[in-house]
């Protein structure tokens, strides 16, 4: 699935490893803008790869089954599957990994591979890949990062594979793991008593190819699509979420601990811009 099993796969067929690949099996997210479903389609189809949908009907009896970016539970009897998982395991096992390292500006992201276990990521690992990153970093450019981290894990699984090297992996140490929950809708929406590093963070962790960070103004759900710091002011009895000041014609909100201005923003009923504002009292929600 997604744009990571796309330059994954990718990185497979412009190295050889065709005959290796007995068949893709192809998710879709309506969640997200772009699940890139039907650009691994032309993949397959381009080089000649059999494929198909989650909901047709197959039989695995490949020797190893490789997911990436899969959401559902995968059933497999003599196959042994290896799960890659967007985070540095034993951290983050869990849900939008990717995303809860940015918002909490992480110094390092990574991708594990791991072998599948009863209980969600805590599975031996047999490969790890780090890179460092710099802030504000976008969740879109975030993921174009660590595609290239898939590409090289995935490249050193099928030299392993192809070749019938045994793949040796390590137990994960218990005492480090974290937790990354599953996110819905209310996860969407700013906490303006948050510091505005965090909000900002948050804007960019939830944005494209998701469905991007939310607030209210009086009635209306608003897609706030970019912002950025602005100095703090010493406010008298601070109240998160008014607008305190404008400028350039975009406002100024009060956060827990400094400012945002906000630079884009569209009303979610009609993908039309807030701006400009109709008046200057308003609170966002």
């Amino acid at each position: 699935m997604t744009f990571k099993g796309f330059i994954a796969l990718k990185e497979l067929l412009e190295n050889g490893f065709h005959l290796t690949i007995d068949f893709v099996v192809i998710g879709r997210d309506s969640k997200i803008q772009n699940d890139y479903h039907k650009e691994i389609i032309k993949l397959c189809q381009k080089n000649n790869i059999k494929y198909y949908l989650r909901s047709d009907k197959y039989t695995l009896s490949s020797s190893y089954a490789i997911a990436i970016s899969w959401r559902w539970i995968i059933t497999l009897s003599n196959t042994k599957l290896i799960i890659l998982h967007d985070s540095l395991l034993p951290k983050y096992r869990g849900f939008a990994p990717l995303v809860n390292c940015l918002i909490n500006k992480e110094e390092y992201v990574g991708v594990t591979a791991l072998f599948a276990s009863e209980n969600y990521d805590e599975g031996d690992i047999i490969i790890q890949e780090r890179l460092k990153i710099q802030y504000p970093i976008k969740i879109k450019t975030a993921i174009e990062l660590i595609s290239n981290l898939y590409s090289e894990i995935v490249h050193k699984l099928f030299n392993l594979i192809s070749s019938n090297e045994p793949i040796i992996s390590q137990k994960q140490t218990e005492e480090e793991a974290t937790y990354s929950l599953w996110r819905d809708e209310h996860d969407y929406f700013i906490d303006w008593s948050w510091d505005a590093k965090k909000i900002r963070r948050f804007v960019d962790a939830v944005g494209e190819p998701y469905d991007g960070a939310k607030s209210r103004i009086e009635t209306e759900i608003v897609r706030i699509k970019q912002v950025e710091e602005c100095r703090d002011l010493k406010i008298e009895n601070r109240d998160n979420g008014k607008i305190i000041l404008l400028r350039d014609e975009k406002p100024i909100v009060v956060c827990g601990t400094g400012l945002i201005k906000i630079i884009h923003a569209d009303f979610l009923k009609n993908d039309k811009s807030i701006f400009p504002l109709e008046k200057f009292r308003l609170r966002f929600l």
